[in-house]
C-alpha cells in the first residue's frame, strides 16, 4: 500500500535521537515501507561538501529515497534556524502534494523544535559591530566564559539547553535580547502560541548508554580512515570565512590538528570525548518533549508502524 493510499495524509513523522543511533538507516527502511521522504533535521548536514564530518548519507545509503535539507548552504554562508524552518516546512508540503508520507530526520533539537512546535523565529537583523566583538572576546576561554555568565543573567532558560562551548548558540542568546530588548525564550514562548502546522508524531530512538559509545568511537575512527583530514584542508582551501560551519564537531578539532595545537591522537580522542558528551545532551533536550514515544533502534521501524496503525502496510 503505498502512502496516499493511507488517511491523515498531513501527519509527519519525526525521528530523532543521539549521533550514531541509527537514524539515518532506520528512516529509509521506514521510508520504503510507508512511500516517504526524509526531511534531514541536521545543522552540519546543509552544508556542501561537508560530508564526512557529517555523516551524510551517501547516494548508495539512501536507496532511492528522496532527501530534502541536504546541501542547502554552502559552509561561508549563515545559515539560521528561521531558514532551516521556512525550507523544511516547503520540503514537507512538496512531500505531502505527492501523496507521500514526510520524516523529519535528525539530531539538531533546535531544528526539530522549531517544527514541532512551530517556533516562528523573526528575521532579525542583527548588528553586525555587536557580532564581531563578541566574537573577538569569546576567542579565549576566558571570553566566553563571561559571555556565557551573561547571557545566563539574560536567558537562564535557554542556556540551561545549551553547552557553555557552544560559542554559537551562546553569542545568539546575547545578540537576539541586543537587538530586540527580548529574550530568546520569550520570542519562542510568543511564537508557540500559533501552534505547529501538521500533526507530528515524534519518535526518539533509545539505545544503551555503552553500546551508543562504542558505536560513537567507530564512527570517529572511521571517518579518519574515509578522509575527514582531507576534507577539511579542501574545505579550507575552498572557502575563506565560515560563519559557523568550522564549529562543527570534528571540524573544529581538525583544523587544531592541522593549526599543529593538538597531535593525531589527541584530535582523534578529543573528536570521540566531545562526541559522545553531545549525544548526552541530545538525550537531554529530547527527553524534554512528554510526548516522544521511544523506540529501540533495532526494531524501531516494527514499532514506529505499530504506533501509526500502519502494522498491516
Amino acid at each position: 500500500m503505498h502512502g496516499k493510499d493511507i488517511k491523515k495524509v498531513d501527519k509527519v513523522i519525526v525521528i530523532v535521537g543521539p549521533t550514531a543511533s541509527g537514524k539515518t538507516a532506520l528512516s529509509i527502511e521506514l521510508a520504503k515501507k510507508i512511500n516517504g521522504e526524509i526531511v534531514s533535521c541536521d545543522s552540519m548536514q546543509i552544508y556542501r561538501d561537508m560530508n564526512i564530518g557529517s555523516a551524510k548519507p551517501t547516494p548508495e545509503e539512501m536507496q532511492g529515497i528522496k532527501h530534502y535539507m541536504i546541501d542547502v548552504a554552502k559552509p561561508n554562508e549563515r545559515f539560521s534556524v528561521a531558514e532551516y524552518k521556512k525550507q523544511a516546512e516547503n520540503a514537507i508540503e512538496e512531500i505531502l502534494s505527492k501523496g507521500k508520507i514526510p520524516i523529519v530526520v535528525g539530531g539538531t533539537g533546535l531544528y526539530a523544535d522549531s517544527l514541532i512546535y512551530g517556533i516562528e523565529y523573526p528575521q532579525i537583523e542583527f548588528d553586525e559591530k555587536y557580532r564581531k566583538e563578541l566574537e573577538k572576546q569569546a576567542e579565549t576561554e576566558q571570553g566566553l566564559q563571561i559571555l556565557c555568565n551573561k547571557a545566563k543573567e539574560i536567558d537562564e532558560r535557554a542556556m540551561q539547553k545549551i553547552s557553555e562551548n557552544d560559542k554559537k548558540r551562546v553569542l545568539r542568546i546575547l545578540e537576539i535580547y541586543h537587538q530586540t530588548g527580548k529574550t530568546k525564550t520569550e520570542l519562542e514562548m510568543e511564537s508557540r502560541k500559533k501552534g505547529a502546522k501538521y500533526d507530528f508524531k515524534v519518535f526518539a530512538i533509545n539505545m544503551d548508554r555503552e553500546i551508543l559509545y562504542e558505536r560513537i568511537n567507530k564512527r570517529v575512527d572511521i571517518m579518519i580512515e574515509n578522509g575527514l583530514i582531507q576534507e577539511v584542508k579542501d574545505l579550507l582551501d575552498k572557502y575563506d570565512t565560515f560563519p559557523t560551519a568550522m564549529q562543527g564537531l570534528g571540524y573544529k578539532e581538525v583544523v587544531q590538528y592541522l593549526n599543529k595545537e593538538l597531535t593525531k591522537e589527541e584530535m582523534i580522542n578529543k573528536i570521540k570525548q566531545e562526541t559522545r558528551r553531545y549525544a548526552k545532551r541530545q538525550l537531554t533536550w529530547f527527553r524534554k518533549n512528554k510526548e516522544t514515544i521511544w523506540i529501540d533502534g533495532q526494531v524501531g521501524v516494527q514499532q514506529i508502524l505499530e504506533e501509526m496503525n500502519w502494522e498491516n502496510l
